[in-house]
């Protein structure tokens, strides 16, 4: 029998323990391990008081692509990043992913778990674990049994170049090291789109390279879908398409 459809199938097979919130819409997208999900916005809008962050937002991202949004501080990109994870709801609009309209934050545990990976500017490791320890941290909340912990943790680890690294605590690794830690992090449980906010901005422009070269052999490797928010033109280089947002509204495209 099979496991069930989309991403909770893919996840029941990481970890047969966990089981996704009944009230959680189940994407409907072809079982594709590794596969990138597509992204849909349509007319979002979110405000925060007398603030509106987002006025209107439509983007369409297609499964495995690369996409950077770029603007200036306050354009509302971090805000649509945020909104796209279900870290945070919009006041009007639709958004899904896979095909399913995004879970509001208080169901979307398995989602965010399963279907989406972030990374953040300042790589907020676990400053008393290990390397392989942060990376265990995604597979623990997701049910992966101890044995499978460990060996998943050192593929990932050995995946983006840190074996050596693999027992040194955050404070022990150089900022392009524990933002790949990060990035192994994110990746563990499979997710099929990868969100990151200013991934290179705590970095040097040497570090910053390196860690892009890793993303884009992470999205070569296993297909994700990649959106990231960055001011950083090495970033856009990199990206199959720019998006540009301006006072909350998409300006270019």
């Amino acid at each position: 029998m099979s496991a069930g459809p989309g991403w909770l199938s893919r996840a029941r097979r990481v970890s047969p323990a966990s089981a996704a919130s009944p009230s959680e819409p189940q994407p409907q997208e072809a079982d594709r391990p590794g596969g990138g999900a597509e992204v849909t916005v349509r007319n979002v809008a979110r405000s925060y008081g007398p603030i509106r962050a987002l006025r209107g937002v439509s983007l369409d991202v297609a499964a495995a692509d690369f996409i950077t949004i770029t603007g200036p501080s306050g354009s509302g990109k971090s805000t649509l990043l945020n909104l796209i994870g279900s870290l945070d709801r919009p006041d009007t609009g639709k958004i899904r992913v896979a095909g399913v309209p995004v879970p509001e934050p208080r169901h979307a545990v398995e989602f965010r778990r399963r279907m989406v990976g972030f990374v953040f500017q300042d790589n907020p490791l676990l400053p008393y674990l290990s390397a392989q320890g942060n990376v265990e941290t995604a597979l623990l909340a997701a049910g992966v049994g101890r044995r499978e912990r460990r060996q998943r943790s050192a593929e990932l680890l050995q995946e983006v170049g840190l074996t050596d690294r693999a027992r040194h605590v955050p404070a022990e690794l150089s900022g392009g090291q524990r933002q790949a830690v990060a990035l192994a992090r994110a990746i563990a449980c499979g997710p099929r789109v990868l969100l990151a906010d200013e991934p290179t901005g705590a970095l040097d422009s040497a570090s910053g390279q390196r860690a892009l070269d890793l993303l884009a052999a992470l999205r070569a490797r296993h297909g994700m879908t990649v959106i990231i928010v960055s001011h950083d033109p090495a970033v856009a280089e990199r990206a199959d398409r720019v998006v540009q947002l301006v006072d909350g509204q998409v300006v270019e495209d």
